[in-house]
């Protein structure tokens, strides 16, 4: 493997746990979202932001790459897009045990079943863009859901 395609495998794994035997996005988001946010609930929102978009650039092009790299659309190893979905999730949301497992399952759950768009950009698989925006739009629905709970349970 060179190294360029190392680097590639890194970040588009996650660190490799996207290689976990079982539920591979499930994981990557418990041991490398929740961490991942953890650090950047200490930025402003304005850097959050910066930080996000660019991750989510970023996601696109490596998802893009890792497909041809690992030969398969949509493949399992690929979880980078999870930490974008995430940190999506958790975006204005402040860091404590509930939001951040409330945030975790809410973002696994739109993940999973993912309602439309989402669905469209999962059924389409045509590069690392549908890979990162079905996530993408999950993390939107998370979002909204943990602010809806946070505003009125949890405040």
């Amino acid at each position: 493997m060179k190294p360029a395609e190392r680097i590639l495998a890194l970040f588009a794994t996650g660190f490799y746990t996207g290689h976990f035997p079982f539920a591979p996005a499930t994981f990557s988001t418990l041991v490398l979202g929740i961490p991942v946010y953890l650090l950047c609930s200490l930025l402003s929102t304005y850097w959050y932001v910066i930080l996000l978009l660019s991750l989510i650039v970023l996601a696109v092009e490596l998802s893009d790459r890792a497909e041809r790299f690992f030969g398969k659309l949509d493949c399992s190893y690929i979880v980078i897009d999870e930490l974008a979905g995430f940190l999506i999730t958790m975006f204005m949301v402040s860091p404590g045990l509930i939001t951040i497992t409330l945030g975790f399952f809410l973002f696994r759950f739109f993940d999973v079943f993912k309602p439309p768009p989402a669905n469209f950009f999962n059924k389409r698989k045509k590069g690392g863009y549908d890979v990162v925006m079905d996530d993408v739009f999950a993390g939107i629905y998370a979002n909204l859901v943990l602010q809806g709970a946070v505003y009125f349970f949890l405040s």
